[in-house]
């Protein structure tokens, strides 16, 4: 059994990881800014932890992280306000990653993006710009931290019915299933080959464990 918390539990894709861990025996803390989530979160098998880590330093989010064996990064200011997308895709996201590394829980999964990258070639004035140079910075940070680190590219996300497979091999990004990405998650925790890898991914054919082995 393994000690997981999730930053962003109440979303799409954490909550579809929540019951697969929960559905395997693994002990999963949710982390979720409103208390109104609770109960769903609760439903699917985790243990509710109420905190906004937009406001909170480095020093409080490593003791939310403390006896955990890894944690999984799927929180997003969702758009919108480009101060509050800095605030937590960007700098949120580091300090969390710098308190994983003082709480000594080395397993760090972080859900980006397939287009993430610090050459994005996002124009400035377009609403999105923010959002990309969030996730640029946050997931360089990760790569240049000692923790064991996977970064996951999934491409636009559906609310399809999950597959099981996955390319990861494409040059451009369609479209995934939120269910699909959520099995990556749980997949990449268990395989050593996605230690410090950056996995872009569409839907596809090869299944996500043969994916994962094989990037």
């Amino acid at each position: 059994m393994a000690r997981i918390i999730i930053i962003g539990g109440h979303g799409h894709i954490a909550q579809h990881l929540t019951t697969l861990l929960a559905e395997q025996g693994d002990q999963v803390t949710s982390v979720i800014r409103n208390p109104e989530q609770t109960t769903t979160v609760t439903d699917l098998g985790a243990q509710a932890l109420v905190a906004d880590i937009e406001q909170l330093g480095t020093a409080e989010i490593a003791a939310l992280l403390a006896e955990h064996d890894a944690v999984v990064w799927s929180a997003g200011a969702g758009g919108g306000d480009p101060a509050r997308t800095y605030a937590v895709d960007r700098d949120a996201a580091i300090r969390t990653i710098d308190a994983a590394e003082q709480a000594g829980v080395d397993r760090f999964v972080m859900v980006s993006y397939f287009g993430a990258s610090a050459d994005h070639g996002i124009d400035p004035e377009n609403s999105f710009f923010a959002y990309a140079e969030s996730k640029a910075q946050a997931d360089e940070h990760l790569r240049a931290s000692g923790l064991a680190w996977t970064v996951l590219g999934p491409s636009g996300l559906t609310h399809d019915e999950p597959t099981g497979a996955i390319d990861a091999a494409a040059a451009e990004a369609s479209d995934v299933p939120r269910a699909d990405v959520a099995a990556v998650i749980r997949a990449a925790l268990v395989e050593p080959r996605s230690i410090r890898q950056t996995i872009r991914f569409n839907a596809g054919e090869t299944s996500i464990g043969e994916a994962l082995r094989t990037v």
